[in-house]
């Protein structure tokens, strides 16, 4: 699947809850596909957690 066909799913899911859900579930829904995001970015290597880490730890 390519990345263009999950941002239009993504945005298809937004949509519908946009217009059937009340403002609450658009913010939840929304959050729930950062942290999906997030997750799959750790996953696929792209995003470093452990440089995040050694950052926020680092003293200056």
């Amino acid at each position: 699947m390519t990345r263009t066909t999950i941002a239009l799913f993504v945005g298809l899911v937004l949509g519908l809850t946009a217009a059937f859900g009340s403002f609450g579930s658009f913010v939840i829904v929304v959050v729930f596909g950062a942290i999906g995001l997030i997750v799959g970015l750790i996953l696929d290597g792209r995003l470093d957690v452990q440089g995040l880490i050694g950052r926020a730890t680092e003293k200056r």
